[in-house]
């Protein structure tokens, strides 16, 4: 029986697209264990998109450390509702909060500290909070 050519071979062999494609866009959350990093990474994987907690985190420490302008006034600002246009940032808030939810209870909780300190520095700005009902979350439409 004659030897099969390499690419024979090859052609059989699953396709493995290397990592350099897929680079993320967002820095990665500095002051995480790895671990913390690994579990987040794998849930990503599973239930959430690649890079969308790093993203997340990104937007709501820069609404945290911005000017005070990205702070919309709750009672003028206008929202579209859809989650990729950003004109929300409850919404990195809420990926935040569902991503500390499904994370092992010690990661969650680095991961929780870094986000509390963001939300005091959030709510030390802000002008005004509404809070219609104990059940919702104040970052939710109104900053």
């Amino acid at each position: 029986m004659p030897r099969r050519r390499p690419s024979a071979v090859r052609d059989d062999l699953p396709v493995r697209i290397s990592n350099h494609y897929f680079r993320y866009s967002y820095p990665p959350i500095n002051r995480l264990s790895g671990a913390c990093v690994a579990h987040i990474r794998r849930l990503e994987n599973r239930r959430f998109w690649p890079g969308g907690t790093a993203k997340a985190f990104w937007h709501w420490a820069a609404l945290a450390h911005g000017p005070l302008k990205r702070m919309a006034d709750p009672f003028t600002s206008t929202r579209c509702g859809i989650p990729e246009c950003g004109c929300d940032p409850g919404y990195s808030r809420d990926h935040l909060e569902a991503i500390m939810h499904a994370l092992p209870k010690k990661s969650a909780r680095e991961l929780r500290t870094l986000v509390w300190d963001l939300d005091s520095k959030i709510l030390r700005r802000a002008k005004v909070v509404r809070a219609y009902s104990p059940d919702v979350p104040w970052w939710r439409d109104q900053l």
